[in-house]
């Protein structure tokens, strides 16, 4: 389908060739979404009230909870939208700015893995003096430079969507708006659109995942100094919740990149169960690694649903 309206709405896509059973496919992915509402907010519930959580570790935790629900919450509508009402068409302001904040917080989310990579660095490295590096104060200004790079470092691919024509098919690949869809269906010069975000893509995901391996390869040298070996696996426990998460969160980036670069000849819909992949993995996986894996969420859990008021 192709139109000369530039201002016509997008139409988003489910699963091509089996919207007979949208309705059904909606069922489990509104039980994810529920999951990771609830798991999120229950980790934000917890480190507010819990004043033993009131620690530098769970304050970047907080961060990444609600970094998850901003990418659910971004997500969740108009996906549910396409599965369970059929309600495909996207204004264009909509579009553009549903696929500002996906962006943005894919690269929020990486910031804060690193953030957390150097919180567990300090705490094993130089445990005496965690506190008095990682005040308040500090943990503020680093959130707020993670939020600062996400934020205004996806703002120049997405400005030119707005001023860009569109006058091919305005059909969309995904239930949701992505720049890389977006910006095929301009009849205009997308180079700085197909240059930008390789570039950006180098300086944050694959540069924060170099530090953060780094951080641990040191880490590790710290621990391996550690005479007892009782106190070794304590001070390796107290990061396996993080590298956890981290393994989740680049290894749904790195498959999604591949398939987008080698899986030309892949079944659609293996690119778009992939794609969902990527949105809803993490996000439904770090409360419950968090849960399982850390003492102290455990502990603060059983309180919360004992509804015992210590908490």
């Amino acid at each position: 389908m192709w139109s000369n309206d530039t201002a016509a709405p997008f139409l988003l896509t489910g699963f091509l060739g089996s919207e007979g059973t949208h309705h059904w496919i909606a069922i489990p992915f509104f039980a994810i979404y529920l999951s990771i509402l609830s798991g999120n907010g229950t980790l934000l519930i917890l480190i507010l009230k819990d004043r033993i959580l009131h620690d530098p570790m769970y304050y970047f935790l907080a961060m990444l909870a609600g970094t998850d629900l901003g990418v659910t919450l971004t997500t969740m509508p108009t996906v549910l939208g396409v599965l369970l009402l059929d309600q495909r068409e996207i204004t264009q302001g909509a579009c553009f700015t549903q696929s500002y904040f996906i962006h943005t917080l894919a690269i929020v989310e990486s910031g804060i893995l690193l953030a957390m990579a150097y919180d567990r660095f300090i705490a094993i490295r130089s445990p005496l003096r965690y506190n008095s590096i990682l005040t308040n104060s500090q943990v503020m200004k680093v959130g707020l430079g993670v939020l600062l790079r996400g934020f205004l470092s996806i703002v120049p691919p997405i400005l030119p969507l707005y001023w860009f024509p569109y006058c091919r098919s305005h059909v969309l690949s995904h239930a949701f708006c992505l720049h890389q869809d977006v910006m095929k269906l301009a009849c205009a010069d997308i180079t700085f659109n197909r240059l930008y975000p390789v570039i950006l893509v180098a300086l944050t995901f694959f540069l924060d995942a170099l530090i953060i391996v780094f951080s641990y390869i040191l880490i590790l040298k710290t621990v391996m100094g550690i005479a007892s070996g009782e106190e070794q696996a304590k001070a390796l426990n107290t990061c396996v919740s993080h590298i956890s998460c981290v393994l989740v969160f680049y290894i749904t980036v790195l498959g999604l990149t591949f398939m987008h670069r080698f899986g030309k000849h892949t079944p659609h819909v293996v690119h778009i169960t992939m794609s969902y992949v990527y949105f809803l993995f993490p996000p439904f996986m770090n409360p419950i690694i968090y849960s399982i894996k850390t003492k102290q969420i455990r502990k603060s859990l059983i309180l919360l649903f004992s509804g015992n008021s210590s908490i």
